[in-house]
């Protein structure tokens, strides 16, 4: 979850899935939304796809939209996904993202979707903020690869995690919060271009990769990191609380489907990138190498494991469409190159206790655009790169996790030791979301039971974007070498029964971000880790971040920060920080050792 000073309240926002009678949402296949548009090979995504081109009347999308919105706005552990894809030309529509909801241009350049009106996200109503309204719990909904052109005074975004807008471009303002000091928490935007300011407003943590700002970026509350970004604030940790890296180290964007200029079908796999700024198809950005869609096998949630599996072993590539695949053994990517993309937010959930996903230690594999969520029946891990003894040389063409979100309850119960395991070297991590559930279906401390959310134990791993929250032991442990990490957001678990059940070997409580004892070399800027122990017990952590103290091992603009309940987090990095504890309060960081 994300950090806001009345967390308690949140549950006031778990509301039951709502019905497709009480929507009044018919379902809708890619050919029914546009019959008289569709050329024969156009590919059958199944029906909870919609796929417009610029012929399509304005006000068909426009009812399409709106029922989804109706569907989804308060459909937050429901198991109905969408996406809307428009081909290129210029549209006229207001859409409004609730969850589990894609909206995606299906050009080879963002401008070639032109939307005028919105691609949106609002908040809901909070009694208990000061605008009676928040983002809190806006998750699990994205918009990519669309050019947007407000017809209202600004574009609004008022998201919490697992909400990415990638490869957009906003030709006017873009508005990050819910409105007049909403609650909003947490977000990423990477590969983009804002052509006006940007109003971050209330949201207390954000990233932003790789993108132009052609306006200022407004005011900032705990932790804001921009990398590679033109246009981006200076750095002025903690005051404003901006981390600024000119350039990110080394990247390539998530994958995307689009429709090439003899109306084939596609799937962009952008190439590496190194010491990058500004988006990746700015003039100059060069060529995108693509793939046919003829080489995916387009899965459906009616399709088990084992027929994926052999799909996947003959050299196939895997276009995952919206639903829930209930999988009662790990899918398997055993080859080189190997591109598994999800559409409209698809969830793999494990039944029989196995991994959902295991990737072999192999070149150029990328993953993008998927929900993990834990089965009963405990998982040991549920996304594994690379096996333990994984020594393979990926730097120039690593494993790639995009937009990979994982959750331990909520939706059911669930339980699974690790969220996600990491062996293989120079695999890049960017937006990731493990999340040991706070409200949902399944909730407890001894319901919905979880060690850790992220293991790193491959060399030369950077992440970008590393939201981890609420596991019962370190959220993260990072033992590879020469590892980076580009913002990290964490809370703590809320629900400790008591210090005794929540001690690690090293004192009170567990770090949150665990850097192991042997690593020599290891970097991380922007880091922000928050308390709330709601169980009226004083609960304490005697350190957010735990690191040997070496040279090699540095971290940059740091901060802690109580929200709201008993106990607290007594010191930031090691002994380093004051502690913040009893009552509101934050301790920044600057620099260690």
């Amino acid at each position: 979850m994300t950090a806001h000073l009345h967390p308690s309240r949140r549950q006031l926002f778990t509301l039951a899935a709502a019905t497709a009678a009480a929507a009044g949402l018919a379902p809708a296949t890619a050919a029914s939304a546009a019959p008289a548009r569709h050329h024969e090979d156009e590919p059958d995504f199944g029906p909870n796809v919609f796929v417009y081109d610029p012929s399509t009347p304005a006000a068909e999308i426009q009812s399409t939209v709106d029922r989804l919105f109706a569907r989804q706005e308060h459909n937050e552990m429901g198991t109905d996904r969408y996406a809307v894809l428009f081909k290129p030309g210029r549209y006229e529509v207001n859409a409004r993202l609730g969850y589990y909801t894609t909206v995606a241009g299906l050009g080879e350049h963002p401008d070639d979707v032109e939307i005028h009106g919105a691609v949106r996200v609002v908040g809901q109503p909070d009694p208990n903020s000061p605008a009676g309204i928040s983002a809190l719990t806006n998750f699990w909904r994205s918009a990519e690869n669309l050019a947007i052109t407000p017809t209202d005074w600004s574009n609004q975004w008022a998201v919490s995690q697992a909400s990415p807008m990638r490869r957009v471009h906003v030709k006017g303002i873009l508005w990050l919060e819910p409105g007049n000091g909403g609650y909003s928490s947490g977000g990423f935007i990477a590969d983009s271009k804002v052509d006006g300011i940007t109003i971050n407003g209330s949201q207390q943590q954000w990233l932003t990769r790789d993108s132009e700002l052609g306006g200022d970026w407004t005011n900032g509350v705990w932790n804001q990191v921009f990398s590679g970004v033109l246009g981006a604030p200076a750095q002025g940790f903690p005051n404003p609380p901006y981390t600024t890296l000119p350039t990110s180290p080394v990247i390539r964007e998530k994958p995307y489907l689009f429709v090439d200029a003899a109306g084939r079908w596609r799937v962009a796999v952008p190439g590496l990138r190194r010491d990058t700024a500004g988006t990746s198809w700015a003039a100059g950005g060069g060529t995108t190498r693509s793939l046919p869609l003829r080489d995916f096998f387009i899965a459906r949630p009616s399709h088990d494991a084992q027929r994926i599996n052999r799909e996947l072993a003959r050299g196939r590539h895997l276009l995952l469409t919206p639903g829930v695949y209930r999988l009662d053994r790990a899918l398997r990517v055993i080859h080189p190159g190997t591109v598994v993309l999800g559409l409209g937010m698809p969830s793999l959930a494990p039944t029989g206790g196995d991994a959902a996903l295991r990737v072999a230690d192999v070149d150029g594999v990328r993953i993008a655009g998927i929900l993990v969520d834990a089965g009963e029946a405990e998982s040991d891990v549920l996304v594994q790169i690379g096996h333990r003894h994984s020594r393979r040389d990926h730097a120039d063409d690593p494993i790639s996790l995009q937009d990979v979100f994982f959750r331990i309850g909520g939706p059911w119960v669930g339980r699974a030791r690790t969220s996600l395991v990491v062996e293989s070297d120079h695999t890049l991590i960017d937006n990731v979301w493990a999340w040991r559930g706070d409200h949902g279906n399944g909730i407890g401390w001894t319901a919905n039971t979880a060690g850790t959310g992220v293991i790193v134990n491959g060399d030369d791993v950077t992440a970008y974007g590393l939201f981890v929250e609420h596991y019962q032991r370190y959220q993260t442990i990072w033992n590879g070498e020469r590892g980076r990490t580009i913002f990290y957001q964490s809370e703590l678990p809320y629900d400790p029964p008591s210090q005794a059940a929540w001690t690690s070997p090293t004192g009170r409580g567990w770090a949150s971000y665990k850097v192991g004892d042997r690593v020599r070399e290891h970097e991380a800027w922007g880091l922000g880790v928050y308390s709330y122990f709601n169980q009226g017990v004083d609960i304490r952590c005697d350190r957010a971040i735990e690191a040997p103290r070496r040279p090699g091992v540095r971290f940059h603009d740091m901060v802690t920060v109580f929200l709201d309940g008993s106990g607290g987090i007594e010191k930031t990095v090691n002994e380093v920080g004051t502690p913040v504890v009893g009552s509101y309060g934050t301790s920044p960081v600057i620099s260690y050792p």
